[in-house]
């Protein structure tokens, strides 16, 4: 099946109560991120939230980015 949405995956298909609990929205050097807590205690990034098209093409943002 295809879905032809702008929704992301996971409004269509909602994680886990306790995997919903390791995602935040946190500040990190002044931009937004949304990130989700490994078991480790680092984070990796989700989404960068941001108005600026430029944060876009800083590959400190890119996502899958273990954050320190």
């Amino acid at each position: 099946m295809i879905l032809y949405t702008p929704l992301s995956e996971t409004d269509i298909f909602p994680v886990s109560e306790q995997e919903l609990n390791k995602r935040h929205c946190v500040s990190h050097k002044g931009k937004q991120l949304f990130v989700e807590e490994l078991e480790d205690g680092q984070y990796q990034l989700l989404q960068l939230i941001s108005t600026d098209p430029n944060d876009f093409m800083n590959g400190d943002y890119t996502p899958g980015t273990i954050l320190k």
